[in-house]
């Protein structure tokens, strides 16, 4: 971000700050478009106005927004995988032994059963 032009930084911290102010409202309940779109704008206006002026906050702004992003977006992923894993029953570390599991049972596959390939 130290790169760019304050105009784009001001329009990436615009549209940062719109997306996690349309979660916190949706989450609330609240959610209107016009309050949205006014939120938009007057957020627009006001980077795109001072854009030089705090372009070195836009720059902090917009990495704490990136940063906190990137970890919501982790950690729900992996809540995803353990809650599929949990339904699916997958034992990744095959410390106990489940009937219901779909891995294979090492005990099971001995050699007697393969057959030679030449």
């Amino acid at each position: 971000m130290k790169l760019s032009s304050p105009r784009f930084k001001g329009l990436a911290v615009t549209l940062g700050a719109s997306f996690w102010f349309f979660v916190i409202i949706t989450t609330l309940g609240i959610f209107q478009i016009e309050i949205w779109l006014s939120f938009f704008a007057g957020v627009f206006i006001f980077t795109q106005i001072f854009a030089k002026k705090i372009s070195k906050g836009l720059d902090k702004f917009a990495i704490f927004n990136t940063k906190f992003f990137l970890g919501c977006l982790f950690i729900f992923v992996v809540s995803l995988y353990g809650i599929f894993f949990k339904l699916l029953r997958i034992d990744l570390l095959r410390l106990q032994k489940n009937e219901n599991s779909y891995w294979l049972d090492i005990e099971e596959n001995q050699t007697d059963n393969l057959g030679k390939q030449y």
